[in-house]
């Protein structure tokens, strides 16, 4: 068994007038700012994928998909998850479970938790029952808690696969 965590953080483009709503686990929520990112800035696969590489010492995100690499600009983050999963599988492990923590003051993640994580586990192509998301606001500290970006801590556990002889 081995573990991985991945956190990614980023911030929101307070600007007005911007086309509104942020991609989560894969899902588009309607919000009042967008994502300031390279990619589609889906903060939740992000921390997944740096989690899932983390998990067989095989570097980081940024390692993997540099961001000054322009083929991931505005890239669809579920390429990320995909490409790391194989890495993990390619190492000989299995996923055995995700658990992550989305901490923002808004938008509410509440509504969208089960669609997330229908989401996620139809990527991984893995039981939904092995994805756990859940949220918590920052109680109104920093610029989490000032409502300027959104961070999501994500754990995996990852399983060797047994050998039949």
């Amino acid at each position: 068994m081995r573990i991985g965590i991945g956190i990614d953080t980023h911030a929101f483009d307070l600007r007005t007038g911007l086309k509104l709503g942020i991609v989560l686990g894969g899902i588009l929520i309607p919000h009042n700012h967008k994502i300031i990112a390279h990619s589609d800035g889906d903060v939740v696969l992000h921390a997944i994928t740096d989690a899932l590489i983390g998990s067989v010492a095989e570097g980081s995100i940024g390692q993997h998909f540099p961001p000054n690499d322009l083929q991931w600009q505005g890239a669809n983050s579920e390429i990320f998850v995909i490409t790391a999963y194989k890495i993990v599988k390619q190492r000989g492990y299995t996923l055995s479970n995700i658990d992550l923590t989305i901490i923002c003051e808004a938008p509410k993640i509440g509504p969208y938790m089960s669609s997330m994580k229908e989401k996620i586990a139809n990527i991984l192509g893995v039981d939904p029952n092995q994805i756990n998301v859940k949220a918590t606001s920052n109680e109104k500290l920093g610029f989490l808690g000032e409502g300027r970006g959104i961070t999501v801590h994500a754990i995996c556990c990852v399983t060797q696969n047994v050998q039949k002889h």
